[in-house]
């Protein structure tokens, strides 16, 4: 049976978890090969809890240069993943890199562009699109069932995270160190989710972020966005790390009905005839178009991040269609720049936004930091059960 041998950089939450699944052969087609970290503590821990042989490096630079592998999965703090990917295509290996592709779109497309002239198989750990629940939304909207959208509705609040989550590590929620907080670490699946189920990007972003609303962060834990697309419809997005309990609720309405998704169920709303339609020919007055409610029956199993991996290792071995392709990366994150950006600007702001302006203000907000983070435990978080 053919094999790839994967590296990973980062022994972090998500790092130490893939680790695992590689270690104990969760992954057909792909074995552990090598790990690298700086943290040498990080690397005993994996060499405890690992059986087979592996490759232990501390600087990246001999962990590319000396590593016995085919491909690398990165899962590092989001600003290195650009940088990191860029590397690892030059040195002839295909690549997974962990969500979000990056902080800002400026270097994210300079990553893309060395993707695509490596020739290597590129993946981003967008792991909700193994879910079956949005592979079907997504199906039934461009099947046309739906008509043309109208309108999109995304809350998602059950992203509570505690104090501790962020004093877990001195990186995290920070400007110079994150980039960014519910945004570019809990809510990239579903800005990823957002236009790839419906098809649209925003043109439009107004947006209105809340800095340490609910922790003792100096990045957003609490956001209300409203975009406009190209063909006129609308939508609001809300998301939050201080909400208990949160929500998970999304709507499409379209000509032909509604789709709402909570609690793991889609039921589709279906209209017998075209709003549109409805609308210049009904003379009664009062009145709306016929309509079913039909619970969408969901078969399949929400296989997660293995399932990324799984794909991506069949991607290279046999050259099956990707699932996430790493290039697509950008658009959640185009998305999450123009909420940031409206936010600082308390303007709206046009998409593509202007990448430069974005870069500007970033590093405003890193320079004119003096955030103090009190009592880091810098301890590695069980991601059993997260997104």
């Amino acid at each position: 049976m053919k094999f790839i041998k994967v590296g990973v950089i980062g022994v972090g939450n998500m790092g130490s978890s893939h680790i695992l699944q590689l270690d104990k052969g969760e992954i057909s087609g792909a074995v552990l090969g090598a790990v690298c970290d700086g943290d040498e503590e990080r690397l005993n821990w994996v060499d405890q809890q690992t059986n087979n042989s592996i490759q232990y490096f501390q600087d990246v630079d001999q962990f590319f240069n000396e590593a016995n592998i085919d491909a690398v999965i990165i899962a590092t703090p989001h600003y290195s993943h650009p940088e990191l990917a860029m590397k690892a295509f030059s040195k002839g290996l295909h690549v997974l890199v962990e969500k979000p592709a990056g902080v800002y779109t400026k270097n994210v497309l300079e990553m893309n562009k060395a993707a695509n002239e490596s020739g290597k198989v590129f993946s981003i750990m967008y792991n909700q699109r193994t879910n079956p629940l949005y592979q079907k939304v997504r199906e039934l909207i461009q099947s046309g069932e739906l008509g043309e959208i109208k309108r999109t509705n995304w809350i998602v609040t059950n992203w509570y995270r505690s104090q501790s989550y962020y004093n877990s590590s001195e990186w995290r929620a920070t400007w110079k160190g994150e980039g960014g907080g519910v945004l570019l670490n809990q809510a990239p699946h579903q800005l990823d989710l957002w236009q790839w189920t419906t098809g649209l990007m925003p043109k439009k972003v107004h947006a209105f972020c809340s800095t340490g609303k609910y922790h003792d962060i100096e990045v957003e834990d609490d956001v209300t966005a409203y975009v406009e697309y190209e063909n006129g419809a609308t939508g609001v997005f809300i998301t939050s790390t201080g909400e208990a309990p949160g929500t998970n609720r999304f709507e499409i309405t379209g000509d032909r009905g509604k789709i709402v998704i909570e609690d793991d169920q889609m039921t589709f709303y279906r209209l017998t005839r075209s709003e549109r339609e409805f609308n210049r020919t009904y003379k009664g007055g009062f009145g709306e178009p016929e309509c079913w409610k039909i619970d969408i029956p969901i078969s399949g199993e929400n296989i997660g991040h293995k399932g990324i991996i799984q794909n991506w290792t069949d991607s290279i071995l046999n050259d099956t269609p990707l699932l996430a392709p790493g290039e697509e990366g950008i658009k959640g994150l185009e998305i999450s720049n123009a909420i940031y950006l409206s936010s600082w600007l308390k303007d709206a702001v046009e998409l593509p936004i202007n990448a430069d302006l974005f870069y500007e203000k970033l590093q405003e907000k890193i320079n004119q930091s003096s955030f103090k983070k009190e009592n880091v435990s810098n301890v590695t978080l069980n991601v059993q059960g997260t997104h």
